[in-house]
């Protein structure tokens, strides 16, 4: 069985996957990112590789992703995480047209085209009010952890508007309705569209079209799909469980498989070539 590897390096967290010829996924494995990169990239793979119950020779070919991946220096290619996106995406929704993926640190939204090529993107990378950083520090202000906003935004009756533009200045509304009284669930419903309003602007700035599917560690809380699906006007597909966090590294795995075949097909080629070849 021929087996590669994904790893994405995001600005949170770096994830790698292991999957088999038939991209089926045998390992997976997830650490926060820090700041050593190569080293981060490293054990997670590795970690990933004994959970798939094989030996580092056993993988053939290693794909690095995220916006760590030059600093990968396990992989044998570096791709960019809108391609290792699209592929991941499409293993799982075929019909995908659109993907919103929210991080910790950026947000993207690309549209696709036959093949699951990029055909147009856009970014937002630019102030914490528009990533999942925004909502990481609105739960922090409160006196939650991240892990607590799914369960705390369950309990929201309505949402608080969040208007400001900046972080520096939405926070400083976050601490204005809590001096009101305002319960913090509702605060977090209102961050929460705040941020899919700042989503789907840049998921028109592409030419949106559906199928839409939703990626990022953002997006594995339930409010937030709700929310985007309600300013969509349309259904939303989401990886189930945590894959909406390891979409890219598996599209990355993916795409390590596509390069073995391509360099056996090369070979058998020039292999063929030899053989037709005068005086062969």
């Amino acid at each position: 069985m021929i087996y590669t590897s994904g790893i994405d390096i995001g600005s949170t967290y770096t994830k790698a996957v292991v999957i088999d010829a038939e991209n089926t996924i045998v390992g997976r494995a997830m650490q926060p990112t820090g700041f050593k990169l190569a080293e981060v990239a490293e054990r997670v793979h590795q970690m990933a590789v004994e959970e798939a119950g094989l030996a580092a020779d056993d993988v053939r070919y290693v794909v690095a992703t995220g916006f760590g991946r030059h600093q990968a220096q396990i992989s044998d290619v570096q791709v960019t995480d809108l391609t290792a996106a699209a592929r991941g995406t499409t293993l799982f929704f075929p019909a995908t047209r659109t993907i919103l993926d929210v991080g910790g640190q950026t947000m993207k939204a690309s549209r696709l085209g036959d093949g699951a090529k990029v055909k147009s993107f856009r970014l937002n990378d630019k102030c914490a009010a528009g990533t999942g950083a925004f909502l990481e520090k609105t739960a922090r202000y409160m006196g939650y952890t991240t892990e607590e906003i799914g369960p705390l935004v369950a309990t929201s009756k309505e949402a608080i508007p969040i208007s400001g533009v900046c972080a520096v200045f939405a926070e400083s509304e976050v601490i204005n309705h809590l001096s009101q009284g305002v319960a913090p669930a509702d605060i977090m419903h209102g961050a929460i569209v705040s941020l899919v309003g700042r989503s789907v602007q840049l998921m028109k700035r592409v030419r949106m079209e559906p199928e839409f599917t939703l990626i990022g560690g953002i997006l594995r809380f339930q409010r937030m799909v709700d929310v985007v699906r309600e300013q969509l006007e349309a259904e939303v597909n989401v990886p189930d469980g945590d894959m909406v966090q390891f979409t890219s590294a598996l599209g990355a795995a993916i795409l390590g498989q596509h390069r073995l075949h391509k360099l056996a097909d090369e070979r058998r080629g020039a292999k063929d070539a030899r053989a037709t070849a005068p005086g062969a």
